[in-house]
């Protein structure tokens, strides 16, 4: 080969390899930032719908989220056996109004909570009764569903079926759902209580199904990075077969009241302050919860 031939051949591959280790360094550099909100219990009571408008102003000006997933429970309370047709829909129309005024525009990818729900209607053939009115309030595909953003997947799950698990249907669909993703597809789920971690020893309301799930999640842990989560009020990380669970507070704290009496601060439901968590979704997989005390 002629100097003159080699010299540009060679030169060709250096730009080469330097164009994919670039390509490498973005790829572990750049992320997605998302707010989890979870746990919001709005109602017109304690000054919540100006204390939540401004923590979401707030969350947008301070992180500039792609777009918020909310954990379930956004409102007070649809779910007790005396609760009425017109408190439901007051609830609806707060929360509505939060959204509306405090992140036009913003995407929010909801779950349902097991206080989102009204099951005291006159009849199961009531509009408003059940999951399907919470699936048409949230705007979200169904009670259970999965997109894309970047290269990360978002399965949103239903634990409000038997002694707080995923339904059959459900679980099948789950896995047909992870089965047909690449292995270098990082993924997410959220889910309103927790699968594994802490909390649910300290005050109960975790998923029955948490063996099922997490054998699930070992036979697709190439994908299966971190699961948020809410329900119980309080703040949580634990690792397990490296997939990360993240109880990420309320945005209630202690439903918007003073505090439970011994708790370390104002709206604290034990030693958890009011907040909300960020999360970073790095191309390559990687994953950063943090969570916010909000102050308000």
């Amino acid at each position: 080969m002629k100097r003159r031939t080699l010299i540009k051949t060679l030169g060709l591959s250096s730009l080469g390899i330097v164009s994919t280790v670039s390509s490498l360094a973005n790829k572990k550099s750049s992320f997605i930032s998302v707010a989890h909100i979870t746990d919001v219990h709005i109602d017109q009571g304690n000054n919540a719908p100006e204390r939540f408008s401004r923590c979401l102003k707030t969350i947008v000006e301070k992180h500039k989220p792609a777009f918020f997933l909310n954990g379930g429970d956004s409102i007070m309370d649809a779910s007790y056996a005396d609760v009425k047709r017109e408190r439901v829909t007051s609830q609806w129309q707060i929360w509505d109004e939060c959204i509306r005024s405090s992140i036009p525009g913003h995407e929010i990818h909801s779950c349902i909570g097991n206080h989102d729900t009204w099951w005291s209607a006159p009849s199961q053939e009531d509009a408003m009764y059940g999951k399907p009115y919470v699936v048409q309030r949230l705007n979200i595909p169904g009670r259970y569903y999965s997109f894309d953003k970047g290269n990360w997947h978002f399965i949103i799950l239903d634990g409000n079926n038997k002694n707080i698990s995923v339904d059959e249907e459900q679980f099948q669909w789950l896995e047909k759902d992870l089965a047909q993703l690449s292995p270098s597809t990082p993924v997410l789920v959220m889910s309103h209580y927790p699968i594994l971690g802490t909390t649910q020893v300290l005050v109960g309301g975790g998923h029955s199904d948490s063996k099922q799930l997490k054998s699930l999640f070992y036979k697709y842990r190439q994908n299966v990075k971190i699961c948020l989560s809410g329900h119980n009020h309080l703040s949580d990380k634990s690792f397990y077969n490296d997939v990360q669970y993240c109880c990420n507070g309320a945005m209630s704290g202690f439903w918007w009241g003073k505090g439970d009496g011994d708790s370390a601060g104002a709206g604290y439901y034990m030693e958890t302050p009011p907040g909300y968590a960020i999360l970073k979704l790095f191309g390559d997989g990687r994953v950063e919860n943090q969570y916010y005390p909000h102050g308000l």
